[in-house]
């Protein structure tokens, strides 16, 4: 045992040689003897000896005739002695043998918990160095934050020797880290995380720093251990990433601009190109010149058209598009787009119509702007693609328990899509067919522009289609505030059977479901031979005007056919309205101009049968009704270009109206503050922008002047080519009367000019 006492386990391991000079000096706890190993050979033969000699004893009294007693005693006293002395040698035995096996377990448990604190040292070591080669600082305070223990990567960090940072505060250290209050500690425990900057001598690095403070439940001692991870990657890359956004929100703002700016430069000259074109289309011309200054005008509004969505698909991509909902009324809303593209529509030759059920809300709270703007373009569309049969829209109402929509549904007769195109064509500059040899231009963002007005508004827009069978799109808004419809209205044509004679049969079910939405029943037929049989019971006959002669010979032939007690009307385009005198003397009561409005038709079906188109016919407005002088309206034109206000000029006075013109904002005020009561401007037309002074600031200004001389206000009416429902409020709240969007269309610019003053 005491050989071993010296020697460590690594200076076995290291052999003859010696050990490693990399080996740690480490040295193994040996036991020391419980007790001093007595020598007890020198003392184990003295009760032996005795044991004998009692033995000798006997025999000598045995043999000299001592007494049998003694004799005996002496020999039982041996006996006894001899059986003792066996017995304690052998506990002897025992006592050392349960000795030196307490002994060496004892020296197996003391090597055996030196090894295990070795390991435990050796292990905190090697966590320690894990630690510091992470990189991570550890740090290590009492209560009051004075620092008990900190790494050597902390160390490092504030380039001060390990050994002097206990006891210091990372204050001195010039570390912004403070101490949790003891209220904090309702668990006994608290966890907190920080950025933190420190100041190295290479200059600042920002950490991670996590801190957990804990309270021991028994004694109340406090105490902060934290590990802190080197983030200043993240923070220099965070920094790049919000200068890359500024740098890229400014570059998207310069795009804006940019394109606000030249497509109002570009609009600016094409409003001159359209207008012309328009007042040169009537003047005295050959039909060659006349296909010619088509040609311009098409090729203008296609112009324009492509401006406008790429403004649109602009702002939507800088985040600045914002629907601004008002009351809003669907029905208007539909039938104006119905009419609006009503000529391209019968330019074709193709039918355009539109139903809206009964129990459609009269208004709803939503952007009227934007929905037009998406009606217009999936209607186009259907119109620019169908080259046979027509395109019908469909309003309804879809309402469930929780939900409140309203369904626009534009369906039509055109080629109709393949499966893999019908995602694909809400994609940006994307087409249903993108080759060069397509029939149809366009740059492909009418839909793609569509689907994020939709959706910003929390609408869906959705396609079906089957190639060769036509397509239906589905727009779908919330009817958000919905107003209900009367509910009288859906058997209001309860007694009306009518039947319409027309080859349009995508108008004649427009018109024919509106009919019976209202409780009427209707019958379409094509030629009077097919409307024959549906003549008993009818009481109103509605004719596609195109189908009539001017003699009224299917009129005619029709009342002979069992017509006779029908009320004839007559449905005719707008441009074929000179044709009505004709119809009138024919025998048709009244008529219905295409594309039929719905609440028209139900206007016209409860009237009386007399013949309406005896009666005077209301003034569109700004006609008759007006109030004009002896010379017509006194104009007074704000416009910096040229041609804008050498278009307006000329359309205007070709009304019969006198006209002035001045190039700026500040030139209008003065035009108005210095006329005077008795030579007051009946109607001003303001641009918006202009040197000098904008129109803003000029309408402004005249309207100070006005409440300043207590003269009743001047219609102001707005020219811009910014057609924006925000522009529209803006230039409204600064006391503009009225909304004239450029391009202008003169027949537009007179009735606007002229319903200013209506009396």
């Amino acid at each position: 045992m005491v050989a071993d006492s010296g020697i460590t386990k690594d200076s076995k391991a290291a052999g003859a040689d010696g050990p490693s000079p990399d080996a740690p000096k480490r040295r193994r706890l040996v036991a020391p003897p419980l007790a001093p190993e007595l020598p007890i050979a020198s003392h184990e033969g003295l009760p032996f000896l005795t044991i004998v000699a009692i033995a000798v004893l006997a025999g000598l009294a045995h043999l000299t005739g001592a007494p049998l007693i003694v004799t005996v005693g002496l020999a039982a006293t041996s006996l006894a002695g001899l059986a003792m002395y066996l017995r304690d040698r052998r506990d002897e035995r025992r006592t050392t043998a349960l000795l030196a096996q307490t002994a060496a377990r004892s020296r197996a448990e003391i090597e055996t918990l030196a090894d295990r604190m070795w390991e435990m040292q050796e292990s905190e070591e090697r966590f320690r160095g894990l630690i510091d080669a992470l990189g991570d600082l550890v740090v290590h305070r009492d209560r009051d934050g004075h620092i008990v223990y900190a790494n050597r990567v902390f160390a490092s960090l504030v380039d001060i020797d390990p050994g002097d940072l206990a006891g210091k505060t990372l204050s001195e250290l010039g570390i912004d880290v403070g101490i949790v209050p003891d209220a904090a500690f309702s668990d006994h425990e608290c966890l907190s995380s920080t950025d933190v900057a420190i100041r190295t001598p290479n200059g600042p690095r920002w950490f991670s720093w996590i801190e957990l403070s804990v309270r021991d439940k028994d004694t109340g001692a406090v105490s902060h251990r934290a590990i802190a991870r080197d983030i200043t990657a993240r923070k220099r890359a965070e920094s790049s990433l919000i200068t890359a956004r500024e740098r890229a929100e400014y570059a998207s703002q310069a795009k804006s601009r940019f394109l606000a700016t030249v497509s109002h430069e570009i609009r600016t000259p094409m409003n001159g190109i359209m207008g012309m074109a328009k007042l040169l289309a009537d003047t005295d011309l050959s039909p060659e010149q006349r296909t010619y200054v088509g040609a311009v005008s098409t090729s203008a509004s296609a112009l324009l058209a492509l401006i406008e969505d790429l403004l649109d698909y602009s702002k939507i991509e800088a985040g600045r598009f914002e629907p601004e909902p008002q009351p809003t009324s669907l029905r208007e809303i539909a039938d104006n787009i119905i009419e609006l593209l009503a000529s391209k529509a019968y330019a074709k030759n193709i039918g355009l119509g539109c139903h809206v059920e009964p129990d459609v809300p009269q208004m709803i709270t939503a952007d009227p702007g934007r929905v037009r703007q998406v009606l217009l373009n999936l209607i186009g569309n259907a119109v620019k693609f169908t080259d046979a049969g027509g395109v019908l829209l469909t309003v309804a109402r879809a309402r469930t328990e929780t939900t409140d929509h309203i369904c626009f549904t534009v369906a039509d007769s055109g080629p109709g899509l393949r499966e893999a195109d019908m995602e694909r064509i809400f994609e940006e500059f994307e087409q249903s067919d993108g080759t060069s040899t397509r029939a149809h231009g366009g740059a492909g963002l009418g839909l793609a522009i569509s689907k994020r007005l939709v959706t910003a508004m929390g609408g869906t827009i959705s396609v079906s289609s089957r190639l060769g069978q036509g397509s239906e799109f589905v727009l779908e808004i919330p009817a958000t505030q919905a107003t209900e419809p009367p509910q009288h209205r859906h058997n209001i044509l309860a007694d009306r059977r009518a039947v319409i004679v027309s080859k349009n049969a995508i108008e004649a079910d427009a018109i024919a479901r509106t009919i019976r939405a209202h409780g009427g029943s209707v019958e379409i037929a094509a030629t009077p031979s097919q409307a024959a049989p549906f003549a008993a019971g009818c009481n109103v006959l509605l004719i596609d005007a195109t189908l009539e002669n001017a003699d009224g010979r299917m009129l005619g032939r029709l009342r002979e056919g069992g017509f006779a007690d029908c009320e004839a009307i007559t449905l005719i385009a707008p441009t074929d309205r000179g044709m009505l005198g004709e119809f009138r003397a024919n025998g048709y009561a009244t008529f219905l101009a295409r594309p039929v409005r719905g609440e028209t038709l139900l206007r016209v079906l409860l009237t009386s049968h007399a013949p309406a188109l005896a009666k005077p016919q209301p003034q569109p407005r700004g006609g008759s009704s007006v109030r004009r002088r002896d010379h017509g309206l006194s104009v007074l034109i704000a416009e910096d270009n040229d041609i804008n206000a050498m278009l307006a000029r000329a359309t205007l006075l070709k009304a019969g109206h006198r006209v002035r013109i001045v190039g700026n904002g500040k030139a209008a005020v003065d035009a108005v503050t210095e006329a005077g009561v008795k030579h007051r401007f009946d109607v001003v037309l303001m641009d918006l922008h202009m040197p000098v002074m904008d129109g803003l600031d000029a309408i402004a200004a005249i309207r100070r002047h006005e409440e300043a001389m207590a003269v009743s206000p001047v219609p102001i009416m707005v020219l811009s080519a910014d057609s924006q429902e925000k522009t529209r409020h803006a230039v409204l709240a600064h006391g503009a009367s009225g909304f004239v969007t450029k391009p202008l269309d003169p027949d537009a610019l007179v009735q606007a000019v002229e319903g200013q003053v209506a009396a």
